[in-house]
């Protein structure tokens, strides 16, 4: 029999063994980490609050937004506080929590972005019938089963990976929880639930991507019909962010997981793990506000937004202080 140590934790490895870079590192993806954070929120906030953008569109962006909060908040602030302190060291525990974050933000994000595409195909390709199709009843049922997908295939992949027990070696070369690297130190060799997991994971990803597909396939169809070439660039404009939003996320998600995993990570792992965890998160925002006359037009009301709202806040608690006052009641007056 040969002799066999169980796990009972995980070393992340960095991208630096030399302190001071570790320091560095830390405090360049806490820039990083707090530009992506920033950037969403002003999304969230635009789409909240701006009137003109309560669309489905924006609707869908704002619930992309709050995953890439969610999905960017679970690796990087946990890398940043090991580059400062000098400790790689994860639990089996909070390794287990790590991975299913993020497989399920990822997982929600993903399906937030084809809900966008079958938007997109409406708006372009059905306009006439977008209010009726595109209504809030079906925005938040669309919603609700991409968080909720996500969060059952997280469950489902994580208790897969960690069913298994861990011997031998306990460094997974990355700066967050992989699953490849989990696979690769397992010292099981009963893999079906994992494997299980993986196919359902493979079959849902590709059904997103074929959806999208289709959707756009339809929409360049019917762009390309439109007589004038400001219709023609109209209509664009309104799909290549979210196009390029998804290549990008799409592109990064298959080479972190797809890949074969290795005993050392290259700069080529290291430089697309950052890209996974960070890029999306960063550019999205930066991508739908470029080329977006209603975002740009959002942000400047902004201020004018925030005054109107304070206000408005500020003369309901009045009518309530004056009612309370004249009925000696408080039941209508929750702020």
């Amino acid at each position: 029999m040969p002799n066999i140590t169980a796990i009972s934790g995980f070393h992340l490895m960095g991208f630096s063994n030399v302190q001071n870079l570790q320091t560095l590192c830390g405090m360049l993806f806490l820039v990083m980490y707090m530009a992506a954070l920033i950037s969403n929120l002003i999304i969230i906030t635009l789409t909240s609050l701006d009137l003109q953008l309560q669309t489905p569109m924006y609707f869908f962006l704002k619930n992309l937004s709050l995953l890439d909060i969610f999905f960017v908040s679970v690796p990087i602030p946990n890398f940043i506080v090991n580059s400062l302190t000098h400790n790689n060291s994860i639990s089996i525990f909070a390794c287990a929590l790590q991975v299913f974050l993020m497989t399920s933000f990822a997982g929600g994000e993903l399906f937030v972005l084809t809900a966008m595409s079958y938007d997109r195909y409406v708006a372009i390709c059905h306009p006439l019938h977008y209010d009726v199709i595109m209504n809030s009843s079906a925005c938040m049922l669309m919603v609700g089963v991409s968080w909720a997908t996500g969060v059952l295939f997280g469950a489902i992949y994580t208790a897969g990976t960690f069913s298994m027990p861990f011997c031998g070696s306990n460094v997974i070369p990355q700066f967050f929880c992989d699953i490849p690297s989990l696979l690769r130190i397992s010292c099981s060799k009963m893999l079906l639930f994992i494997y299980t997991s993986l196919g359902i994971g493979v079959c849902l990803g590709m059904s997103c991507f074929i959806c999208v597909v289709i959707s756009y396939f339809y929409i360049f169809s019917t762009v390309l019909k439109i007589p004038t070439t400001k219709g023609q660039s109209k209509a664009f404009a309104t799909c290549i962010p979210h196009l390029t939003v998804f290549t990008v996320f799409i592109a990064t998600a298959c080479f972190v997981y797809v890949k074969p995993s290795s005993n050392v990570a290259s700069i080529s792992d290291w430089l697309f793990s950052v890209l996974y965890t960070v890029l999306p998160p960063a550019i999205n925002p930066v991508i739908y506000s470029l080329r977006n006359n209603d975002v740009k037009c959002a942000l400047r009301r902004l201020p004018q937004n925030l005054f109107l709202r304070g206000s408005l806040h500020l003369t309901l608690q009045r009518i309530c202080q004056w009612y309370s006052a004249s009925q000696a009641t408080n039941k209508i007056c929750n702020f």
